[in-house]
């Protein structure tokens, strides 16, 4: 009696591996991707008082992103996000990706975490640090960021070194 149930249990577990999603990238062909990812995320952003800039920045973001942000507030839209990003963000500050780690998240995508520092769009002081992680679907051959955390905003020391 016991042999036919592990039979189904092996059968069942082999039919469910063979229907596994794909794995992502390998780990550095990742990173890679999703640096640059965050570049270009991060390209955008920095000129974001340009229209096009702005609408290029969206792109990169879910219709249903979530973004939370520890002094903002909550955003539960692409469209909520982007109207903060524009209002709070464009032409008052740029963004310098300080560190970077990535995480594969099999059969969805990558995490990324880091710390990224804020200057002063007229080409001022960084005064600005904080931590950040990025949620990132990769579906249909395209990535697209989910989730979003930047929390532990501080001011950043190197700026007050004279």
């Amino acid at each position: 009696m016991k042999r036919p149930a592990i039979a189904l249990w092996l059968a069942l577990g082999a039919s469910a591996a063979s229907a596994a999603p794909v794995e992502p990238p390998q780990a550095a062909s990742l990173e890679t991707t999703i640096a640059a990812l965050d570049d270009a995320v991060f390209a955008a952003f920095n000129r974001c008082a340009e229209p096009a800039q702005l609408q290029a920045h969206a792109r990169y973001f879910a219709p249903d992103v979530e973004f939370y942000h520890d002094t903002g507030g909550v955003s539960w839209t692409r469209e909520a996000m982007i109207a903060n990003t524009a209002r709070y963000a464009c032409g008052h500050y740029t963004r310098e990706r300080v560190g970077l780690r990535v995480s594969p998240v099999r059969g969805f995508g990558a995490i990324a975490q880091g710390v990224h520092r804020f200057c002063q769009a007229d080409g001022g002081r960084c005064e600005g640090e904080a931590d950040f992680v990025m949620v990132w679907r990769l579906r249909d051959g395209q990535w697209q960021v989910t989730r979003v955390l930047s929390y532990g905003h501080r001011r950043n020391s190197a700026a007050e070194s004279p």
